[in-house]
């Protein structure tokens, strides 16, 4: 096995563009579970509202690729506001099964005939990226060392998607140092108490939903920026990588999602170069296809473990888990 190229394409994931969204999509998450207790199974329904907000506005309506961005923020504010009216009153479990079923509704509705116009259905858009690239303030050339070594437009969407990272972590910072963070946490512990206090628990909890779901959104377009928004891409996989994410990083920290997206895709990296060369070497008795296919099955028995022996995540703090018993 080749070593050096194996170690140089697992290094590449760390400054990714899919690293930097899910950590952004998994901040919003943290603020909805680890600081609200919403059980929100549908975070794939906001990355999909951002993105395909995003590139419609560009492909179908000329807007600016900006403008785009806050298109695709305000879909996710509407979405919010449909799903969490008639579901923030119900239990945690009913509150999942409701997500998940809505962010399927979304991807379905997505590559259906009936938005064909705009959507172009099960095929997705690309060729919406002038605008974003037209505003890169890097020269043409080629930037980096080692395995990050990117064109100009590479190098302007991890800068662009760090950007919207670094404001997501200050911005969830300030606010769980805020009053309004602390009554949050108080909902996420006994949300009685504080009904009982004279807060207004529902809008408590709207407002997490909206907040986690543009940082959703955020990470939709940065997840979108590289290539093309195609709709398989959202399914319920992605959602569960980003309650990956959170609850390896610490699901009530502010940077745990940051550094459980790394790790996370380093570790997908390593074990997608990794385990088809163990099987072209018939170290592994699988065929290539079997061994990409192996580390699913990895990563679900890592979250097992760490559910069960380190539920706080590796920067949490096992207090901040009294809600989740």
């Amino acid at each position: 096995m080749d070593w050096g190229q194996i170690l140089n394409n697992t290094a590449y994931w760390i400054f990714s563009p899919e690293t930097i969204a899910y950590a952004i999509a998994a901040t919003g998450l943290a603020v909805q579970f680890g600081y609200g207790g919403l059980l929100n199974f549908g975070m794939a329904g906001f990355m999909a509202l951002g993105a395909y907000g995003y590139a419609i506005s560009i492909l179908s309506f000329g807007l600016p690729w900006w403008v785009g961005i806050l298109i695709g923020c305000l879909a996710a504010v509407a979405f919010a506001f449909i799903l969490g009216i008639p579901t923030l009153r119900l239990r945690a479990d009913y509150l999942a099964i409701v997500t998940i079923a809505a962010a399927e509704i979304v991807r379905l509705l997505l590559t259906t005939q009936l938005f064909d116009e705009w959507t172009n259905s099960a095929d997705g858009l690309g060729g919406y990226h002038a605008g974003f690239r037209a505003a890169n303030p890097f020269p043409e050339g080629k930037y980096g060392f080692g395995p990050w070594v990117w064109t100009q437009d590479q190098l302007w969407v991890r800068v662009f998607g760090m950007i919207l990272l670094a404001i997501a972590v200050y911005l969830v910072w300030a606010l769980m140092r805020s009053p309004w963070g602390r009554v949050l946490k108080g909902i996420r512990e006994d949300e009685d108490a504080v009904r009982s206090l004279g807060k207004n628990v529902f809008a408590y909890k709207m407002q997490a939903l909206i907040i986690g779901g543009v940082f959703g959104a955020l990470g939709g377009v940065i997840f979108a920026l590289p290539s093309a928004v195609v709709p398989a891409t959202y399914t319920t996989s992605l959602t569960f990588f980003i309650w990956t994410i959170l609850l390896l990083g610490g699901a009530a920290t502010v940077f745990g999602p940051v550094v459980g997206s790394v790790i996370f895709w380093v570790i997908m990296g390593f074990l997608d170069n990794v385990l088809p060369a163990l099987a072209q070497s018939n170290v592994l008795p699988l065929s290539s296809l079997q061994a990409g296919t192996l580390r699913f099955i990895l990563v679900g028995v890592a979250l097992m473990l760490i559910v069960i022996f380190r539920p706080q995540g590796i920067f949490g703090n096992k207090r901040e888990l009294t809600f989740v018993k």
